[in-house]
């Protein structure tokens, strides 16, 4: 059921897979975040197959899926998708896995009508896909993102495009600060490993906004294989916080995709899968196009994560698995 790494990618072509968050290469940048192995299953059988890239963190053992989306996908006209569930499960028992936590692929639509036993379902607040052929990307934002890109080029902000990417050092200064000014956990500060497996492994995108004395004060990356381009992440300095560069910066990714034949740019959606104020802003670029989002739980070992957690309790309510809500 495991796919040997070297054959990760052909094998996902095969099946004509080409997203991003099932690639090997960003599957095992993921894992450089949380201490993990990047796995690939797969499921062959006649009338289809059911791929799933994981993560196998260890000591507890458990799968989640790599940073962003995922989930069991299925190809072909009657992938064994209940075959896998069975399949998974005796995977889970030979490795010794405790938990699952799948993030649902939102585009691929992937998660489950009904979900395999064992399994709880969580539906998020949604992530936002903004269609890209059409012939006036600026006249399909809200008004005020429009009013916002319009200030951005008034005040001689510019944007320049690097396809791929090959330097991220702008970049990163431009998003950690934005993460500490934030306030968000220090996960969010990656190691340098995960930059530079980026930068090896992804076919990334890169759009910087510079201010008239030529100084870099937002930037937004992206990465993707047609048809479908994601937006990972973003960071903007003070000076273009107010200045409508953020919004610039996404408008200069959509057009940018467009011309390159994606037909979708995937915002993503707000902090945790909430409904807030990232979700609102990303919202304003696509209205109406909100793409539901799913989260599935899964034990598979009771009794060894009543041990861990030092209570019988078996729900899924709280952080997931419990026994990591400290790391």
């Amino acid at each position: 059921m495991e796919v040997d790494p070297g054959s990760w990618d052909d094998r996902l072509e095969a099946l004509g897979i080409t997203d991003l968050y099932y690639s090997r290469g960003f599957v095992a940048a993921s894992a450089l975040l949380v201490d993990a192995a990047p796995v690939l299953l797969h499921l062959p059988a006649p009338g289809g197959d059911v791929v799933f890239p994981c993560l196998l963190r260890s000591d507890p053992c458990d799968v989640v899926t790599p940073y962003g989306y995922g989930g069991p996908l299925g190809a072909g006209p009657s992938p064994p998708l209940d075959a896998f569930a069975a399949a998974y499960e005796a995977w889970c028992a030979h490795r010794g896995v405790i938990t699952s936590f799948f993030v649902y692929h939102p585009l691929f639509a992937n998660q489950p009508r009904v979900a395999p036993p064992g399994f709880h379902t969580v539906a998020l607040a949604g992530t936002v896909a903004w269609p890209l052929p059409q012939p006036d990307l600026m006249a399909s934002m809200h008004a005020h993102h429009r009013r916002m890109v319009r200030r951005a080029q008034a005040r001689g902000l510019v944007t320049r495009v690097a396809t791929p990417a090959t330097d991220l050092r702008a970049f990163i200064g431009l998003y950690e600060s934005t993460m500490r000014r934030a306030g968000a956990s220090p996960f969010y500060l990656f190691p340098q490993a995960y930059w530079d497996a980026l930068l090896r492994d992804v076919p990334l995108v890169l759009v910087e906004v510079v201010d008239p004395d030529g100084k870099v004060v937002a930037a937004v990356l992206g990465a993707g294989r047609p048809p479908w381009l994601h937006y990972h992440l973003g960071g903007a300095g003070e000076a273009g916080r107010g200045a409508g560069a953020s919004h610039l910066a996404l408008y200069a990714l959509a057009c940018s995709g467009r011309e390159r034949g994606f037909e979708t740019l995937h915002l993503g959606g707000g902090v945790g899968g909430r409904s807030d104020s990232l979700l609102q802003f990303k919202q304003r670029f696509a209205p109406g196009e909100l793409r539901p989002s799913v989260t599935a739980r899964a034990l598979h070992d009771p009794a060894t994560y009543a041990r861990l957690t030092g209570s019988d309790r078996t729900d899924f309510d709280g952080f997931f698995p419990a026994y990591r809500a400290a790391y």
